[in-house]
């Protein structure tokens, strides 16, 4: 049995001190490959620094993107630093970017051209779109759609409705499912993941952020993802290597990984 942890801020400052019993940790959890998605400009350094520790046990990935909480008022400058960063060429995904107005209204505007053009840099690309999206999901799904099927990805986090994950679904997209889905105010997720086929779905942590239960409250890391897909295997009634070989066939077409 292989996981997958398709979304993973491990590089993240406060994970460092103890960072090699963490990936220790991801090792005895069966975990084979971690995404790392970007956040801002400040993150490409220690994200590339923690890829580079892979091993044959386990692989670390490097997505480039900028986090729509991210965004400044300048936002051509910040995006022009960014394509220059993707033409390196070393990065799996695009990512993560999206929307988010669950903070700051003040510039919509700027994280709205942000989505555009890195999801115009998945389709020049070729690589899948890591999209955030927080009190935002009608307008990233609008987004999305003008661009008439041709980006691919993954909603990451997703709690949405059970008509917002079929229209992602009908896009072609998969739903990041993370540790928010173990806690007790998650009815409406829960319901929506025993209607929906797993072959759109992959795993994700989210770490250092929202840890399943038992962790709620403590910081988040990867070696967690098994508790998500326990959680899912008791919501389907089916064991957690099926929901493990599942998600991992699906993270590996997704984001073209072979190993």
């Amino acid at each position: 049995m292989m996981l997958i942890d398709t979304h993973s801020h491990l590089y993240s400052e406060n994970l460092q001190p103890d960072i090699e019993e963490i990936l220790q940790r991801c090792k005895q959890q069966q975990l084979g490959v971690i995404i790392l998605p970007n956040i801002n400009e400040e993150s490409i350094l220690p994200m590339n620094l923690l890829a580079a520790k892979s091993d044959k046990e386990l692989l670390m990935l490097p997505a480039i993107g900028l986090h729509p909480c991210d965004v400044k008022d300048d936002i051509q400058t910040q995006l022009n630093f960014f394509k220059a960063e993707l033409d390196k060429g070393k990065y799996i995904a695009i990512g993560e970017t999206g929307l988010d107005y669950y903070w700051d209204l003040s510039l919509k505007k700027q994280q709205q051209i942000s989505f555009q053009t890195q999801i115009e840099w998945g389709i020049e690309k070729n690589l899948p779109v890591i999209i955030h999206s927080r009190n935002a999901t009608e307008d990233c799904i609008a987004m999305v759609k003008d661009f008439n099927g041709k980006p691919r990805g993954v909603f990451h986090c997703f709690s949405g409705s059970l008509n917002e994950a079929k229209e992602i679904i009908a896009m072609g997209f998969y739903l990041g499912i993370g540790g928010s889905v173990t806690y007790k105010n998650s009815t409406e997720l829960n319901e929506v993941l025993k209607q929906l086929d797993l072959n759109q779905i992959v795993l994700e942590t989210d770490s250092p952020y929202l840890p399943p239960v038992p962790h709620r409250g403590k910081r988040n890391e990867s070696s967690y993802v098994s508790l998500v897909a326990k959680h899912i295997a008791s919501l389907k009634n089916i064991p957690v290597e099926d929901v493990a070989e599942i998600t991992t066939q699906n993270a590996k077409k997704l984001f073209a990984i072979s190993i």
